[in-house]
């Protein structure tokens, strides 16, 4: 299997790339689709074919699609300054273009990493995969609403085998994300959670996502097994919580909360870090 996977340079990505070997078959080819060439180079020092080029480049992705046969597409616009316009640019409309030119050149199956913010609104229990989106919650925003209709216009893609991933909020490795969590956190009731999954494990169910043999047109969410609160956060972080007048309880205690029981049992998916204290004490935060 030739396959092409997007966002490669990013934490995630690198994740991917580095599960790859251990899970993929020994005739497995991995081409990336880089922007930045030099982040991608120690990639391309262990083998993997570099294509340099933007995912809103239409050439460039025609030219990474050409020949393989699955693609992983991590590539994503998210972080607080960028433009809305930008955020739906990379995170829908390049993302179904890449799903149509890699179906077009050929491509059998497309793994897409999500979010579990698709979901929106909570409904007084975890989240499941059949949920409708029903936008709103506190973390509501461009980003979700374009994760969200990226999935639906790519699942309605004929001729492609899609596979959605729904990543909770992904932390670990020296990612700075989740000491960043803390300019929401800190504004939140002690009580409110957040679920988070580990990026190890954010790599291991993509991987998981695209070698399965049965999942096909399936949404999976991936997320480890303890919500944490916004006083945890703090904790792990080694951040006291700051004093002060805020909410007594969460009004929307489910938001972002989902259920992985679909991931454990159509794949056998268990994750390595089932909570961020366990990652803490293995020194992998």
């Amino acid at each position: 299997m030739r396959i092409l996977v997007t966002g490669a340079t990013g934490q995630v990505g690198q994740g991917v790339l580095r599960q790859l070997p251990v899970l993929a078959g020994p005739g497995d080819r991995v081409r990336v689709l880089a922007r930045d060439e030099t982040a991608a180079a120690p990639w391309a020092a262990r083998g993997a074919e570099v294509v340099p080029g933007d995912l809103r480049d239409a050439d460039a992705v025609a030219k990474a699609v050409d020949g393989v046969d699955a693609v992983v597409n991590l590539a994503a616009a998210f972080k607080r300054g960028e433009e809305e316009g930008e955020i739906r640019a990379v995170n829908h409309d390049a993302a179904l273009r890449l799903g149509r030119l890699a179906r077009d050149a050929g491509a059998g199956r497309f793994v897409q990493a999500s979010t579990n913010l698709v979901y929106g609104a909570g409904r007084d229990r975890p989240h499941e995969e059949d949920d409708a989106c029903v936008p709103g919650g506190p973390l509501w925003g461009p980003y979700a609403q374009s994760k969200a209709e990226a999935e639906s216009a790519l699942l309605g893609l004929e001729g492609l085998d899609v596979r959605i991933g729904r990543l909770a909020f992904v932390y670990g490795d020296g990612d700075p994300h989740l000491r960043q969590s803390l300019r929401w956190a800190a504004h939140w009731p002690s009580v409110k959670r957040m679920h988070l999954v580990h990026v190890t494990d954010a790599a291991r169910g993509l991987v998981r996502l695209l070698l399965a043999p049965g999942p096909r047109g399936r949404v999976h969410n991936i997320a480890d097994d303890a919500p944490v609160t916004a006083l945890d956060l703090h904790r792990v972080v080694g951040e006291e919580f700051p004093s002060g007048p805020r909410p007594a309880g969460d009004p929307d205690p489910w938001h972002g909360i989902v259920s992985t029981e679909r991931l454990r049992r159509e794949l056998g998916f268990v994750p390595r870090y089932p909570t961020v204290w366990s990652a803490r004490d293995a020194g992998a935060l």
